[in-house]
């Protein structure tokens, strides 16, 4: 008979990793729900998790996780609908492996996520780009490298893991340069680099101690081992100390980079699918996000739609919003 350990098993082994093939942090993510799912039925029912039972994963408890969450742990409503997806995700594989287990498969995926505002995105504005790359230093041994790691994050919009595992042989610094960046779900993308961030890093790399070899990291720490994430948001925090976004609560991170891409290249021009390409999003619905938090793209078109007060004429024959190419050409890109 099949027991909540080895359900919990192959979930992870087989489904997760050899299935959907998904990436270590996303596992990890799973592990650290399922984990805490494990731990608070154990604590209900007053026995250890090895004596848990199938009958114990049910929809109720599952309700009662999810108010544990908000109740005892804080955890904020946005949270608390991440775990419940994770767990809509395990019953759904656990009602295909058992029978049993069908009908509270389909008892949790009928338990619904909670609404809640979408998470504020932030993201720096031109001139504090330019503010913030004029005070960066140009002598130090790690000036090139902080300058050529900054621009490379506003020129590709990397996430911070895509960032920290590039490797050498995933750049081409000659003709037409570009990155090949690994992202989320194990899949693949490709970024143009400009010319300057191609000079950078090609700097950066020509001026190490040791010569960089194909599998070497891009990005070094002080002592010279693979930069980590924590390593990264430090520098980023550090040289963008001095601009506070957020009405000035919140500091500079690298996701704060990945949204300032998004945001300038909207304004450029760039049409949202090729956004959606550059930045490595799934669903365009994640890229359309950002034609909304533009408020200057927002005033235009708001200008453009307003008619003359002091016309004589009285409203145009046709509407505004069939003879106004500048707003036509903002609705084409959304």
């Amino acid at each position: 008979m099949r027991t909540v350990g080895n359900l919990v098993y192959q979930f992870f082994e087989l489904h997760l990793k050899a299935e959907k093939g998904l990436a270590t942090t996303s596992i990890r993510s799973y592990r650290d729900g399922i984990r805490l799912f494990l731990l608070f039925l154990a604590r209900e029912n007053r026995r250890p998790i090895s004596k848990l039972g199938l009958g114990d994963l049910n929809a109720d408890n599952v309700r009662a996780f999810l108010a544990h969450l908000e109740a005892e742990r804080g955890n904020n409503i946005r949270s608390r609908n991440h775990r419940l997806a994770m767990l809509h995700t395990f019953f759904a594989y656990a009602g295909g492996q058992e029978p049993m287990m069908l009908q509270e498969a389909e008892r949790v995926a009928a338990i619904p996520r909670k609404r809640t505002q979408p998470a504020a995105t932030y993201y720096l504005e031109r001139d504090e780009v330019e503010q913030l790359f004029d005070k960066l230093p140009h002598d130090g041994k790690l000036a090139t490298r902080d300058r050529a790691l900054l621009m490379f994050l506003y020129n590709t919009g990397a996430r911070a893991t895509e960032a920290i595992g590039l490797t050498v042989d995933h750049l081409v610094l000659t003709s037409s340069p570009r990155v090949n960046l690994h992202g989320k779900g194990d899949k693949w993308r490709t970024c143009p680099l400009w010319p300057e961030t191609a000079r950078l890093l090609d700097k950066m790399l020509r001026d190490r101690r040791q010569p960089a070899t194909a599998e070497s990291p891009v990005f070094l720490s002080n002592v010279g081992k693979p930069l980590t994430r924590f390593g990264l948001y430090k520098l980023v925090r550090r040289h963008g100390s001095d601009i506070r976004i957020g009405n000035g609560q919140r500091s500079i991170s690298p996701h704060v980079w990945r949204h300032t891409t998004a945001v300038h290249l909207l304004e450029s021009g760039v049409e949202v699918n090729v956004i959606r390409g550059w930045l490595g999003h799934v669903s365009l619905d994640t890229t359309n996000r950002y034609a909304e938090i533009n408020i200057r793209m927002k005033q235009e078109a708001l200008e453009a739609c307003q008619v003359p007060s002091t016309s004589s004429v009285g409203p145009p024959r046709r509407p505004v919003w069939q003879s106004e190419p500048k707003l036509l050409e903002w609705l084409a890109g959304l």
